[in-house]
Order: structure tokens, then C-alpha cells, then sequence
């Protein structure tokens, strides 16, 4: 009952007396009552958590998350503390698809050919004659038999009268018109590869340039590439707009976006993976169809990309994450360093042939720097067997350069 007070004036002593007094008794019970009254509500409180907290695991017992059940202590021993939902049906291949895996497969199976004498062979994708010419025929000279050469003049229709060196007379291929970042790229290098897949001796295959030059003698190469297993592509994913960036969903269902690579045009390949790329149909097609350098929505370079993602995604295990021919692209242009008689001494391919790791940068923002050591057959080993791009006013000095760098 709430106490109403008076004017201390209409109050008689006894009145007042009483008025006090009661409220003397009123604040002593409730300073008594007071720490009771707190420990009420905190245990309320309590009771309230522990409801809460009950009543959340039953709801997650009776309607549990998509990937987790975590109630075994309520919900009984039967449930497994962890449920996490099957893996999607795999995609259903086209039948043209699924022969290619099934040739991919028995292809990669075949063991390499037995020939008393195995040969490189030196597949030269040039517009017309080799400038470099006499360089190669230093590199060659001494090494017949071991190897074959085939050359592709795409703005020539014929080179029989163009050469003046008896080595790679009548070595030219039946070639057609070349058009840089087009498909035509990846058709003159396949038509190289079948050229040189008719002779069985050939047991591994190097695409080069008319501004190619071998920075190692004939025997070093030879035993450095017959003496692996694996074919030397450059191939790394670059998550900017000149790796990734150049995919497109058209490419969906063969090919998906974490599959796509990048890398140089210029490989080297063992004979099993030259066989591929000359019999592969699905992939080729989706490049020819949607890869175009210069297209509205995207701009896509079909040979720094092709040979990348197709033998990465059919035999990752079997190509290295370099190529074995050196560009030098520190000038940050749309084409490498061109290399004039003044680069050229001794101290630049000697610190070419140094080289033991190699060097990616992705093309975003980041500019993120990937180094990778090159190992062959659990071996690091040096890189680079050739270089590029000599212009043709460095002959005289790689000829004077050339025996000084390969007698080692």
C-alpha cells in the first residue's frame, strides 16, 4: 500500500510520529529485502539462457543445416556428427568427346618407339627464309641422322629457289597464310607436327621462330630432351585479363574456366602429345569457333592458349609449366625484347643459359610474381635450350659468339 503524506502544518505530533515511523520500517525492509529480489531476477535470467540455448539444438535437431548436423548428444547416436552432401553426377560427355578421351587415353599409354636412332625434329614457322640460317647450320653440322628439319613459309609458296643453304633445301612443308593471334597460328604448327609425325624416328618435336637461335650445342639439347619424358610448354593460369580474362562461357561444357591456361606459342613436345594435338577435334573446334583476337567481348589469342589448356587438362603430370625457347618480356609490350647487334656478347647467353627457375606475372593488379624451379625427372636442371627474338643484324656476331658458349 503506497503511504500518502501530508503538510508537516496539518499534522498533529502523534500523527507525525506515526508517519515517521512507518517510514523508518518501510526503508528498513527494504534495504533487507533488496539482495533477494536481485538474485530472483538473475536466476529468471538464467532459466531463460538455458532455454534459449535448449530450444536452438532442438530446432537444429528437427530442421537441421544443409551441410552440417551437429546434435548427436540430443538427437541420439544414430546421426552422424558430420553429413555433407554427394558430389554432383559427373557431366555426360558427347560422343565425340568421349572418343577423344578414349583415343587420350590409349595414346598416353603407348610406350615410346623403339628406333636404333630416335631424332629431334626442328619444325621452323617462319614468312619466308630463315635470316639466322648459317647459325643453324654451326648448331647442326656434324649431328646427321639425329635429327629432321621442317619448315613452314607461310608468304612463300615455295622456298626451293629461296635457299641457299643445302641443309634445309627441299625441307619446306606445304604451307598456307599465316595471320598473327588467328587460329591459322595453331593450323600451321599442327600441320608442322603432321609433317614430322610421318617419320617414326622423330621422338620429340620443337616449334621455332625465323628469330630463334640455340644457346646449347646440338648434344646438349639432344640429351636434354630425349632424355626426358615430358614435353616443355609454357602454361600457368593468370587470373588477369590476359589469362582469364580471355575466357568466355561459350568454351562451357569441355572446357571450364579453372581448366583455362596461358603461355608462349613455342613448345616442345614428346611424340605421344604431338599425336594429340593432331587428332584432337572437340577442343580445336571450341577454339577455332570462339577464340579471336580483337572480338567485341572478349580478346583471345587462340596459340597462347590452345596448346596450354588442352595438354594441361589431358596430361597435367606431363608437361613442365616452361618452355625451353627464352623470350625476354621486360619491356611490358605485346611483343618481347627484339635483341640488335649491340645486345649481343658473350654475358647475355651465358646468363640465359644460367637461368634455373622460371618467372610468371599475372597481368591484374596485383602483378603477382610466381618462380618456379625447372625440374626434369626430380632434377633441377637450366631452362632454356633456345632463345628469341634475334634480328637478323646479330648473325655475324652470334657466329663469333656461338663456339665460345656451347664448348662447356
Amino acid at each position: 500500500m503506497e503511504l500518502k503524506f501530508q503538510s508537516p502544518s496539518g499534522e498533529s505530533a502523534t500523527q507525525a510520529r506515526k508517519t515517521g515511523g512507518h517510514d523508518q520500517q518501510r526503508r528498513t525492509m527494504q534495504g533487507a529485502t533488496t539482495p533477494r529480489g536481485r538474485g530472483a531476477r538473475r536466476r529468471v535470467w538464467i532459466a531463460a539462457l538455458i532455454s534459449m540455448v535448449f530450444l536452438s539444438v532442438l530446432g537444429a535437431c528437427i530442421y537441421p543445416p544443409t551441410l552440417l548436423r551437429v546434435c548427436p548428444l540430443f538427437c541420439g547416436a544414430s546421426v552422424p556428427p558430420l553429413q555433407v552432401l554427394p558430389p554432383p553426377p559427373p557431366r555426360i560427355l558427347s560422343d565425340q568427346e568421349f572418343s577423344t578421351r578414349v583415343l587420350v587415353k590409349d595414346i598416353l599409354s603407348l610406350p615410346a618407339n623403339l628406333t636404333e636412332m630416335p631424332k629431334i625434329a626442328f619444325m621452323f614457322l617462319t614468312p619466308g627464309p630463315l635470316p639466322l640460317v648459317k647459325l643453324w647450320e654451326d648448331f647442326f653440322r656434324g649431328h646427321e641422322g639425329k635429327f629432321s628439319i621442317y619448315v613452314h613459309a607461310s608468304k612463300l609458296s615455295t622456298l626451293k629457289t629461296a635457299w641457299k643453304s643445302p641443309l634445309f633445301a627441299n625441307h619446306d612443308i606445304r604451307s598456307q597464310k599465316v595471320d598473327w593471334g588467328k587460329i591459322s597460328m595453331v593450323d600451321a604448327e599442327r600441320r608442322l607436327i603432321t609433317n614430322a609425325l610421318q617419320d617414326p624416328d622423330n621422338q620429340h618435336f620443337v616449334l621455332l621462330s625465323e628469330s630463334c637461335i640455340p644457346v646449347r650445342s646440338f648434344d646438349f639439347v639432344y640429351d636434354y630432351l630425349l632424355g626426358s619424358n615430358v614435353s616443355f610448354v609454357d602454361c600457368f593460369d593468370d587470373p588477369g585479363p590476359h589469362g582469364r580474362g580471355r575466357y568466355t562461357s561459350p568454351f562451357l561444357p569441355e572446357i571450364r574456366v579453372e581448366e583455362w591456361r596461358k603461355g608462349s606459342q613455342w613448345f616442345t613436345v614428346k611424340r605421344q602429345h604431338a599425336l594429340l594435338l593432331i587428332a584432337d577435334y572437340v577442343y580445336y573446334s571450341k577454339f577455332k569457333q570462339i577464340c579471336r583476337s580483337g572480338a567485341e567481348t572478349h580478346n583471345c589469342y587462340p596459340d597462347e592458349h590452345y596448346v596450354q589448356t588442352f595438354l594441361h587438362m589431358i596430361d597435367p603430370s606431363g608437361i613442365t609449366n616452361w618452355s625451353v625457347t627464352h623470350v625476354d618480356w621486360s619491356e611490358g609490350k605485346w611483343h618481347p625484347k627484339k635483341y640488335t647487334r649491340e645486345d649481343v656478347n658473350i654475358k647475355l647467353l651465358k646468363n640465359i643459359q644460367a637461368i634455373d627457375e622460371t618467372v610468371h606475372v599475372s597481368s591484374d593488379l596485383k602483378k603477382q610474381l610466381t618462380r618456379r624451379p625447372c625440374m626434369v625427372n626430380g632434377e633441377r636442371k637450366p631452362c632454356y635450350l633456345f632463345a628469341r627474338k634475334y634480328l637478323p643484324e646479330t648473325l655475324n656476331i652470334l657466329l663469333d659468339v656461338f663456339p665460345n658458349i656451347t664448348n662447356t
